[in-house]
């Protein structure tokens, strides 16, 4: 089946969407599970996941999927994710995307500048939380660290998830705000139209020519 359509391009297989939902869950079950253990005033929220004890023992479980899911997800789009000149060039120009004036910064490919940082950035997020959060996993690993890395851990587990808190926020926002990203990833497709002013370099590859008129 062809990648480009009359009217659309298609822009995320379905396997590719399968594996950024698992990656989205999680992060939400997880936001949710890991602020019911670090502010007691949200404790409240552990009774999605059965109580609190339960809420303890799921969380980490949860976390393995999210970290598998990512590499997964990393392994499919890792490559085309690799920064070059011209997104160093779109992120310095950034502000005229803010404007709506895209015309005034470098073509971007199928990922521009800003969306492949959020992308390594939030890749490094997880990575740090998969192994600080491996390292104060009580039942399993907990007793091989002295308590000094232990306690660290648990610090750096804690400010990296605030942190990947923030950046996910940013990219929701992103999507929601550059109307066309959710159907891309809920449908898959997007319009030529939306290709070429958004993410052009890669639109010309797709289509090998021109916009239609």
């Amino acid at each position: 089946m062809s990648a480009v359509k009359r009217d659309e391009i298609l822009r995320y297989p379905a396997a590719t969407r399968i594996n950024h939902w698992i990656v989205a869950i999680s992060f939400v079950l997880l936001a949710l599970s890991g602020l019911a253990m670090f502010y007691p005033a949200l404790f409240w929220l552990s009774d999605l996941f059965g109580g609190g004890a339960l809420n303890r023992a799921i969380h980490p479980w949860i976390g393995l999927v999210m970290a598998l899911a990512l590499f997964l997800l990393a392994v499919k789009v890792g490559r085309e994710n690799a920064m070059q000149e011209r997104d160093w060039a779109w992120i310095r120009k950034s502000g005229e995307v803010v404007a709506n004036r895209e015309e005034n910064v470098p073509e971007a490919g199928r990922y521009n500048g800003g969306q492949k940082l959020i992308f390594w950035f939030m890749a490094t997020c997880v990575a740090l939380l998969l192994l600080s959060g491996l390292v104060i996993w009580r039942a399993y690993f907990t007793a091989y660290f002295p308590i000094g890395v232990t306690r660290m851990a648990s610090l750096v587990h804690a400010f990296f998830a605030f942190v990947l808190i923030c950046a996910a926020i940013i990219h929701v926002y992103a999507g929601i705000w550059v109307k066309g990203s959710v159907r891309a990833m809920t449908r898959g497709t997007v319009s030529h139209g939306w290709a070429w002013k958004h993410h052009r370099a890669w639109f010309r590859e797709m289509t090998r020519g021109a916009p239609r008129e």
